[in-house]
C-alpha cells in the first residue's frame, strides 16, 4: 500500500540512529522529510546526504526533520553519519517494510543483471501527518532546495 498525496500516513514504526524510534506520532507537530536512497557510502548517496547536511539549518528554522532511509543496517548508519557529520537521523530499513509502504522497491539493471533496488524518493509529510508532496526517482542536484522550498511553502500555508 503505497501512500497517498493529502492522506494521512498509516501507523508504522521503525529505528533510527541514536536509538531513535521515527513514529509519524512522534513527530506530530513538525514536518517531516523522509528521504530514500540506495546505499551508504556509495558516491550519489553521499552528495545527496551531504546537501541535506548543508541545508540542515534552514530545514530546522522551517520546522522540518529530516530522516534518510535506506537498507543499509544500524552499523553502517551510524558510520555514514559519522563520518559525514550528518545532523539527522538515518532509518535502517534492513526488512524493506518501508520501503515497500512507500513503493520505492524497484527492478533495476545493474550490470546486465536485473536486481532490486531502490529507487531515490523523497516524501514531504506535514505537522499532521499528511502526506504533501513526493518525488520519485529524482536527480541529485538540485533536489534539496526543491524540497527546502516545499518544506517552506507548507510552513506559509500552514
Amino acid at each position: 500500500m503505497t501512500p497517498v498525496l493529502n492522506k494521512a500516513l498509516p501507523d508504522f514504526e521503525a529505528q533510527a540512529t541514536s536509538g531513535v524510534k521515527f513514529t509519524p506520532q512522534a513527530f506530530a507537530g513538525h514536518s517531516v522529510v523522509l528521504y530514500f536512497y540506495p546505499k551508504d557510502h556509495t558516491p550519489g548517496c553521499t552528495t545527496e546526504a551531504m546537501q541535506f547536511r548543508d541545508k540542515h539549518k534552514d530545514f530546522q528554522k522551517a520546522g522540518a526533520v529530516v530522516f534518510g532511509i535506506s537498507r543499509d543496517n544500524m552499523a553502517s548508519h551510524e558510520k555514514f553519519r559519522q563520518n559525514l557529520e550528518l545532523p539527522f537521523e538515518l532509518i535502517a530499513d534492513t526488512e524493506e517494510k518501508l520501503c515497500h509502504m512507500f513503493g520505492v522497491v524497484k527492478n533495476k539493471i545493474m550490470y546486465g543483471k536485473k536486481v532490486k533496488g531502490i529507487e531515490r524518493s523523497t516524501f514531504l509529510i506535514d505537522a499532521q501527518g499528511v502526506l504533501r508532496a513526493e518525488w520519485r526517482g529524482i536527480k541529485v542536484a538540485g533536489h534539496v532546495d526543491e524540497v527546502l522550498k516545499a518544506v517552506k511553502d507548507l510552513k506559509k500555508a500552514a
